[in-house]
């Protein structure tokens, strides 16, 4: 006589608990979609904003649809093409060299500080962490890059200045804390050294960490244009960030001088060409990013539970 009420009791939880569940994910799935379009409406501005006319942002301000077409701040920018890929070349050049360099040397470094054998390594470690609360400042850089080490004019002041991050490299060795102490171990009972323990089997076990601070190193490269302005002087070697920023830079003059000298002359849109600067510096940070994703979040889960 019980049966029957168990199994009734027992189909309502089974509704109760599918009830919930959907409207769970009904909650969870419009939050989402709430997000991607809080997310996806900025840059959709942005490109909007690129292809309006100067008059029209000054009065109407931005919008999600052109108000009036135009693509005079592209005119601009790629009046002289050969500058655009060339400077994309040297930002492509400094990103790749500078973020492969940057992930062995934290990886190593990383590999090294989390070795309990070595004396020293907090003693290291707490170099490390000294400088990012002191550092030498501006002057000091630029005497040493272009006094002692001759590298003005140079795409090694691009590189070397951002080879090592601080965070990252505490990042990349809580990433290698994770990794178990007998592999290595059993690789030099078998008369592995540390050189081939690290390239054979640390570095194997760190993509999602090395993905994690190798999309950070390459946001450096790609959007620094700091360095370029201390130590390039040779347009030929201007990275795409600097070449933008002068040229926008150059605009704003022009309008300034006009302006004061009460001159007439043609319009020179700034605030959309500011816009589509960003939109053709943008572009391939968003290519690259669906690849690592994956592993960005991975690394990132992992540093958060062994913080």
């Amino acid at each position: 006589m019980q049966q029957p009420y168990a199994s009734g009791t027992t189909e309502k939880v089974y509704k109760k608990v599918e009830g919930t569940y959907i409207l769970f994910n009904i909650i969870s799935y419009s939050v989402v979609i709430l997000a991607v379009i809080l997310c996806l409406l900025p840059f959709e501005m942005l490109v909007s904003g690129s292809f309006t006319s100067e008059s029209a942002i000054t009065q109407h301000g931005y919008s999600i649809i052109p108000s009036e077409f135009s693509l005079e701040a592209y005119r601009i920018l790629f009046k002289y093409p050969q500058d655009i890929l060339r400077a994309y070349g040297v930002s492509i050049f400094i990103t790749v060299v500078g973020t492969s360099a940057g992930l062995f040397v934290t990886s190593m470094t990383a590999y090294v500080l989390n070795r309990k054998d070595f004396l020293y390594r907090n003693k290291l470690a707490f170099f490390f962490y000294f400088t990012t609360l002191f550092n030498g400042g501006i002057l000091s850089l630029y005497i040493f890059f272009v006094k002692y080490l001759h590298l003005k004019n140079s795409l090694l002041s691009l590189i070397i200045p951002l080879i090592i991050n601080v965070f990252y490299l505490i990042v990349m060795r809580t990433f290698i804390s994770s990794i178990p102490d007998s592999i290595s171990e059993s690789a030099k009972i078998d008369g592995a050294g540390d050189f081939t323990i690290f390239l054979k089997l640390i570095l194997p076990l760190t993509k999602p960490g090395l993905a994690t601070i190798g999309l950070f190193y390459a946001l450096e490269y790609w959007n620094d244009w700091y360095n370029a302005m201390l130590f390039i002087t040779d347009i030929k070697l201007y990275p795409l960030q600097y070449l933008l920023f002068s040229t926008l830079q150059s605009s704003e003059a022009i309008s300034r001088l006009a302006s004061v000298a009460s001159v007439s002359m043609i319009e020179v849109p700034t605030l959309s060409l500011k816009l589509a600067m960003a939109v053709i510096a943008t572009g391939p940070i968003i290519l690259v990013y669906p690849y690592v994703q994956k592993y960005f979040v991975k690394g990132l889960t992992v540093g958060a539970i062994k913080g």
